[in-house]
């Protein structure tokens, strides 16, 4: 288990849920447009949200960020100690800096100082395209081993200081550079780690990517908190972040089973489903759902679902807990979404 860390009210590492992120793509100097999206990031499931500070006309809004914000913010900063202090002296509640490059030792020790009075943790974000140029030459080009060098040179330089608060990521362009750089620093230190992969893409080959990844990770017991990376809007990315957490059973809520459907279908299967996908996205209750398009399946996937529907002819057989209970005609997708809505309230009173 890792160690944790704080950022204003969430936990990462030691065991706590493994947190959502994002990042604003907005100019951080335009407020209306970036106050506007951190609330559209935070309401699509957003643990925490980074925000870009690159020059000092983004300081003037920074306090009014945070404390407008539903969570906590993080501030990325690059080779500028002032912008750090700034962010934390306005209340921001993480940095994602490399100490390497943030400036002399006495800027790094500024920054670390003020980290320490504000209790604010600092993630070491190492990516492929960044790496120095000494390791570059010693390890032959972009490498695992490579990229956990570099992070754990930014590492000393904190604990150097006497700082710990110490969150790691090391993203690569490539999926299994990335996932074999997490395997090797998970054995090295322990650290939370913040898990994801760089420059994914479009939503499409960038999600699979991403899941993949993420998800290779996860089910080896490493990463604390994840950040899906898809170029475009980023209120895409913490559903895909979501989902990826329920389906390894890390993350509560709806959770639906549809099948694929076959020749033997005789109900719109794929139309129902999204429905209830849609009337139950937002739910928060554990319950996991089917829809099945046929009888040859669906009364076997039903044993596995809380509220379970096996199409027939223009019609629907309705399970609980994965025993029948009775035929649905008519519009199936609103009775079936009545049924399950009528199953919440009575399981949870």
């Amino acid at each position: 288990m890792t160690r944790s860390v704080t950022c204003g009210g969430l936990t990462i590492g030691g065991g706590a849920p493994v947190s959502v992120q994002s990042m604003t793509n907005t100019d951080t100097r335009d407020y209306p447009a970036t106050s506007a999206q951190i609330g559209r990031l935070f309401e699509s499931g957003c643990d925490l949200v980074r925000v870009s500070v690159f020059d000092e006309k983004c300081v003037p809004h920074l306090r009014k960020y945070q404390e407008g914000a539903p969570g906590p913010l993080s501030a990325d900063i690059h080779f500028d100690a002032r912008l750090a202090v700034a962010a934390v002296e306005n209340g921001f509640a993480a940095l994602r800096i490399n100490p390497g490059n943030i400036g002399s030792e006495s800027e790094v020790e500024r920054v670390v100082d003020c980290c320490k009075a504000h209790g604010t943790p600092i993630r070491i974000g190492v990516n492929s395209g960044s790496l120095e140029k000494d390791i570059l030459n010693a390890h032959g080009g972009v490498t695992a081993g490579g990229m956990v060098e570099s992070a754990l040179r930014h590492v000393r330089i904190l604990e150097k200081r006497g700082f710990e608060d110490i969150v790691i990521s090391l993203k690569s362009t490539d999926l299994r550079t990335t996932v074999d750089a997490y395997r090797l620093i998970a054995k090295t230190c322990d650290y939370p780690l913040h898990v994801g992969m760089t420059e994914a893409g479009l939503p499409g080959e960038g999600s699979v990517k991403s899941a993949i990844g993420i998800g290779a990770l996860l089910l080896d017991g490493i990463g604390d908190t994840i950040r899906v990376s898809l170029t475009g809007d980023p209120a895409l990315e913490a559903p895909l972040g979501i989902s990826i957490l329920k389906a390894l059973g890390l993350r509560g809520g709806f959770r639906l089973i549809a099948c694929p459907t076959c020749g033997r279908t005789r109900l719109d299967t794929a139309a129902i489903a999204a429905k209830v996908e849609e009337a139950f996205k937002k739910e928060t209750r554990d319950i996991t759902v089917a829809v099945m398009g046929c009888v040859v399946n669906g009364p076997g996937e039903a044993r596995g679902a809380d509220v379970a529907l096996c199409g027939g002819v223009d019609c629907g057989a309705l399970y609980i807990g994965g025993e029948y209970r009775e035929k649905l005609t008519g519009d199936v997708a609103e009775q079936f979404i009545a049924r399950v809505r009528r199953y919440l309230d009575e399981r949870d009173g």
